[in-house]
């Protein structure tokens, strides 16, 4: 409730305006703490901490709406891997990858090729990210505003998906019991989100599950975050805004893919089946796999 005072010839609101502003605000401040808090106390064990790459967590522990779980230790999702340290080699080599599915185009990964260990087996899926990227690159310089529509923009392009990820679930049907497989792209947000959103849609995971491990790129790659927005605006003279509005991973980028594979197709399962060709066989192979 709020009450204005009149004092000495001034208009006064009383304090239930600044109590109510305040309040807000630390709710606010708390759902951010609460929210970070949940992705610190998840990270323990999903987080995989390399010297030489960041955002690269296990898809493990998931709860699928018929109580079963995504196993552990089968199937990661990452950032750029161009820079593995012989460490970080040894540690992929402990947790039995054995393959990696770079989502990344052409030219970005000869420019910064994979560093894997030998007998890896290399999974190149370029489909929509070549031309795509160098337009894109050029079509931010100097933007000023706009980079949330942008990025909606982007996802609702479905044009590439299923040439993209096509690979990716053949390799996964074909992954041994006792392999494991990476899958990444640069940042580990985009390509990498839709595919791992993808992926845990099909194994049966909630949305609402798959929309937060989507938005926890927001915490994994934060740091590396921060350095690709300063680049932006120094770099590119991209407005501050917009680059963080393009490095975000919010609910919304995530939604704009799925409600356009709807509104397109259909159906998500339409979609998965006739374009990317998991039929019912497969997708009850691909829970066998990756189901407890």
């Amino acid at each position: 409730m709020n009450r204005t005072i009149f004092r000495n010839g001034a208009i006064h609101t009383n304090c239930f305006t600044f109590v109510g502003k305040t309040a807000a605000l630390l709710f606010s401040m708390l759902t951010l703490f609460l929210t970070g808090f949940a992705q610190l106390a998840d990270s323990s064990q999903r987080e995989v901490k390399l010297q030489g790459a960041v955002n690269f967590r296990d898809l493990g522990g998931y709860t699928t709406s018929d109580g079963r779980h995504v196993r552990w230790d089968r199937i990661y999702r990452s950032a750029d891997i161009s820079k593995l340290t012989d460490a970080d080699l040894d540690t992929l080599k402990n947790r039995h990858i054995s393959s990696v599915v770079d989502l990344r185009g052409v030219d970005e990964s000869k420019k910064a090729p994979d560093r894997l260990n030998p007998g890896t087996e290399y999974i190149l899926c370029p489909a929509g990210s070549d031309n795509n990227l160098n337009d894109w690159m050029k079509s931010i310089a100097g933007l000023k505003s706009g980079g949330d529509s942008m990025m909606k923009v982007y996802y609702a392009n479905t044009t590439f998906l299923a040439d993209r990820y096509r690979p990716f679930f053949e390799r996964l049907l074909d992954l041994r019991d006792d392999q494991a497989l990476v899958f990444h792209c640069t940042a580990g947000k985009d390509r990498t989100g839709i595919g791992a959103a993808l992926l845990l849609y099909v194994l049966g995971v909630p949305f609402a599950t798959i929309e937060k491990d989507y938005a926890a790129t927001d915490y994994y790659w934060r740091t590396a975050n921060e350095k690709m927005v300063g680049v932006m605006v120094r770099s590119m003279h991209v407005n501050e805004q917009v680059a963080r509005d393009m490095g975000a991973a919010r609910r919304e980028y995530i939604l704009t893919t799925f409600d356009r594979i709807r509104s397109q197709y259909g159906s998500v399962d339409k979609f998965l089946k006739g374009s990317v060709g998991l039929d019912d066989a497969k997708i009850a192979a691909l829970k066998r796999k990756f189901l407890d």
